[in-house]
C-alpha cells in the first residue's frame, strides 16, 4: 500500500532559529510574571540584579550588562535613586567616576525578589536534568559567541 514516512528532523540554520525563539517566547511570560511580582519594571529588575551579584559599578558598565542605552541607563538610575533602591557614590581609585550601589532598602528588595525569581525559573526549566542543561547553556553560548564574532 503505502509507504512508510520518515521523519528527518531539520537541522537547518532556520529551524534552529525558530525553536529558539519559540522557546525563548514560551519562558518570557515566566521570567515576566515572575519579575512583576517584585512590583519593578523589567529594566530596573535587571539593574539592581546586577549590582546585587556585581556589587557597585560605575553607571556606563551597567548599561551594557542589562542591554541598556546610555540614556536609558541614566533614566534608570535616577528613577532608582528616587525610589531610594540605590545611591550614587565617587569611584574609591577615580574621583571622575560614580559608582552605582544598592542601599540597604534596595539590597533587600532584590534580594528577595531574585530569590522568587529564581524559583520561578528554576520551575520552568525542571524538566530538563542537570546533564541537558549544562549541554543546553554550553550549546548556547557558544552559538551566542559564534554570532557576536561573526555580526558585521
Amino acid at each position: 500500500m503505502g509507504r512508510k514516512k520518515t521523519t528527518r528532523q531539520d537541522s537547518t540554520g532556520v529551524h534552529v532559529w525558530l525553536v529558539f525563539m519559540k522557546a525563548f517566547q514560551a519562558l518570557l511570560p515566566h521570567a515576566a510574571r515572575s519579575i512583576k511580582r517584585t512590583e519593578l519594571g523589567d529594566s530596573d529588575f535587571r539593574v539592581l540584579e546586577a549590582l546585587l551579584h556585581k556589587g557597585p559599578l560605575p553607571v556606563n558598565t551597567i548599561g551594557p550588562k542589562v542591554w541598556l542605552t546610555p540614556g536609558s541607563i541614566s533614566v534608570a538610575v535616577d528613577r532608582l535613586v528616587k525610589k531610594g533602591l540605590v545611591s550614587r557614590k565617587d569611584h574609591p581609585d577615580d574621583r571622575r567616576v560614580r559608582q552605582v550601589e544598592l542601599t540597604a532598602k534596595g539590597r533587600a528588595l532584590i534580594a528577595r525578589g531574585f530569590q522568587e525569581h529564581s524559583a520561578a525559573m528554576e520551575t520552568s526549566v525542571r524538566v530538563l536534568s542537570k546533564n541537558e542543561r549544562l549541554t543546553l547553556l554550553r550549546l548556547l553560548k557558544k552559538l551566542g559567541k559564534h554570532a557576536a564574532a561573526t555580526w558585521r
